[in-house]
């Protein structure tokens, strides 16, 4: 078979896995893949990670082959393996792969190798962090568009550019996100991205072999220099030293240096004041704990990029639940799903606070009625004033009745004590809140899944 139908039958392939699998799984995942060759019925294709690989053959290997066997009847077998991604290789694109179906000439094919024989300089990104899947919101948004703003311009905007926040909230998602980006608008531009333990380790290994001037010139000849999680060179003299003459190089050049840590710049321990200072002269982005709203954000499109339906009541109360930060909330979702998958159950509450009951049970606390409050107001978006307020209009009192009934159902007050906690209204205030809730639970089922949500939410 010659090269264009085997070029032909690959080309297909690629494209009912992009029909099949969706736009976004398709450009995290498949699209990086390519084809080396064809050989003795054995399809080889490359990846550029070894993580990449690893998702492709755990998720997507029995698809990709059953897919070639239809293609082409002679194929027994599909190898995914490791290509160093060490430059260009004549001939081969990314969406222009070349096969033979006898080994090709060297400069045809470059030959897949174990990722191990590899050594880059920087860490490999990471194909699931992009911007196109970055969620948005007031927490995070002028990190991001920071970060935008120095993925696509071709000059120095911000240096350096400082991402600074708590574990999970997204500084690494960013991070690699402006690399691609950055790679894909112009592949000239070398970029080099890495943690500060991975820039430190380098640096002790060449002076142990005496070869410090080939890690100068390494780091002082790039485009882009990306360093992940700098507070882990705090106290480390000589690190600090290095980091910081590489530092003013670059900038002298014009070269962009985008920074990341958990702390800002002026907080960071053990880290020296004129480094201090230089990593705060550019511009400083702060990156605070998720908001509700985000939280919400993030599980849609989380369940969505994972092809499954999460119903609203459950995705509700996974982001009151799960606070602290992104990658926990993730998690919680990936345990969800699996345990559905699994099993063969549909999603719902009742699966859902069973399959996390030890991550609930780490945040469980007595309730109070000042919680059931705040709960209450952000589930129904009202102040939270509005719960000891004069008001009697609809919107704002039936919230009010409903975290005077939960407050009877899940702590041990009495009535007057709970009205007193609402404004100073009395107990028969609230035994007629109570009842009404009871009987609008019977009536309205809709009300009722919020009443049990919000339960729930409080109990767990």
């Amino acid at each position: 078979m010659n090269d264009d139908a085997v070029r032909a039958q690959w080309n297909r392939v690629r494209g009912r896995l992009r029909d099949e699998f969706g736009e976004a799984a398709f450009k995290s995942w498949l699209n990086p893949l390519t084809l080396a060759d064809v050989h003795n019925g054995q399809v080889r294709i490359c990846v550029p990670t070894r993580f990449l690989r690893d998702w492709v053959v755990t998720h997507y290997g029995d698809r990709i082959r059953a897919l070639w066997s239809k293609e082409n009847g002679t194929i027994n077998g599909v190898d995914i393996v490791v290509l160093p991604t060490t430059g260009p290789r004549p001939g081969v694109t990314a969406n222009e792969p070349v096969a033979n179906k006898s080994p090709a000439p060297a400069a045809l094919v470059a030959p897949c190798e174990p990722a191990a024989a590899s050594e880059e300089i920087g860490a490999p990104l990471d194909p699931r962090y992009r911007f196109d899947n970055f969620v948005v919101g007031k927490p995070n948004e002028f990190a991001y568009a920071a970060a935008r703003r120095v993925a696509e311009s071709d000059t120095v905007s911000f240096n350096p550019l400082f991402l600074y926040g708590g574990v999970g909230l997204g500084k690494t998602h960013l991070m690699h996100a402006v690399a691609w980006h950055i790679r894909e608008r112009n592949p000239r531009r070398s970029v080099i991205y890495l943690s500060a333990e991975k820039f430190m380790y380098r640096f002790v290994r060449a002076l142990r072999f005496q070869d410090t001037m080939a890690f100068k010139e390494q780091f002082r000849s790039v485009d882009v220099l990306m360093i992940d999680d700098v507070q882990f060179i705090g106290g480390k003299d000589s690190t600090q030293e290095e980091f910081f003459h590489t530092f003013n190089s670059l900038v002298d050049q014009g070269r962009q240096i985008i920074i990341s840590a958990d702390k800002s710049p002026s907080d960071l321990q053990g880290m020296e004041e004129r480094l201090r200072s230089r990593l705060g002269c550019g511009l400083v982005a702060d990156i605070h704990a998720t908001s509700y709203e985000l939280r919400l954000g993030i599980i849609g499109a989380k369940a969505e990029q994972m092809g499954v339906d999460v119903p609203r009541k459950v995705a509700e109360f996974l982001a009151h639940k799960i606070t602290s930060n992104v990658r926990e909330l993730e998690g919680a979702l990936n345990r969800v799903v699996a345990h559905a998958q699994l099993v063969g159950r549909d999603i719902t509450l009742e699966s859902t606070q069973e399959v996390l009951h030890d991550l609930l049970r780490a945040n469980d606390r007595r309730i109070t009625i000042e919680e059931i409050q705040k709960r209450v107001a952000e589930h129904f978006n009202i102040r939270l004033a509005d719960m000891h307020s004069a008001r009697r209009a609809r919107q704002v009192a039936r919230p009010r009745q409903v975290a005077m009934y939960l407050a009877k159902q899940l702590t041990s007050r009495s009535l007057p004590e709970i009205g007193r906690k609402f404004g100073g209204r009395d107990h028969t205030t609230v035994m007629h809140a109570v009842k009404k809730v009871e009987e609008l639970r019977g009536t309205d089922s809709t009300f009722d899944e919020d009443i049990e949500l919000l339960r729930r939410m409080l109990e767990s």
